[in-house]
């Protein structure tokens, strides 16, 4: 990908704000992973345990770029941030994938949960700014993996409305194949961006 022409100074402070996002990123996603998490397990959710799982490579991805844009040529870091990106959503396609077959033939209905209800709404209302944000910096800087790592911010808020989709439907009208198909939809999400990260086609 090539960078807009632009100037020293303005270079290191889009680098400074990619440092800040992908800071804030990781702080949010730690924390989603653990209410997911064990939200998801209390409530037997294969969809709210994927959607844990993937705040978890969220967090990896963002770990990815603030390990190239510590160096003092983010570039040369580039393509080795892009494959540990990739590699983090083919994790995540395949276990998330697996868990919901396994529900579907274990017949494991999901409870109900308000907390996976709140969490996926409120991810849905933040996650996309954060994508935004570094999405711009990216695209202005020709950063690839920066690039990669706001589309994985953006497949966060895709799957908060799928999950969020996916639990009202199992509490409110007793659709227990809800979350599993809402738990393949985020795996389908992860192995086509875990695909174009790997191509390098992010941009």
């Amino acid at each position: 990908m090539s960078a807009i022409s632009i100037g020293p100074g303005r270079r290191a402070a889009l680098r400074r704000r990619v440092r800040w996002i992908v800071a804030a990123t990781i702080g949010y996603n730690v924390v989603e992973a653990v209410v997911a998490l064990t939200a998801g397990r209390i409530a037997s959710s294969s969809a709210l345990v994927g959607f844990g799982l993937d705040s978890v490579v969220e967090v990896l991805s963002a770990v990815a770029v603030a390990w190239q844009f510590s160096a003092p040529d983010p570039e040369t870091r580039e393509r080795t941030a892009l494959r540990a990106i990739a590699i983090s959503f083919f994790g995540l396609a395949a276990f998330v994938a697996f868990d919901a077959v396994r529900t579907v033939l274990t017949g494991v209905e999901a409870e109900h949960s308000t907390v996976g209800i709140v969490l996926a709404a409120v991810s849905l209302a933040v996650m996309p700014a954060l994508s935004w944000c570094e999405r711009r910096a990216g695209l202005e800087l020709g950063s690839a993996s920066a690039v990669a790592d706001s589309k994985q911010t953006l497949i966060c808020s895709c799957q908060s409305a799928v999950l969020l989709a996916g639990l009202v439907a199992n509490s409110a009208l007793g659709w227990w194949w809800a979350d599993p198909l809402a738990a393949l939809l985020i795996a389908a999400f992860a192995l086509r961006e875990g695909i174009e990260a790997w191509k390098g086609d992010s941009c």
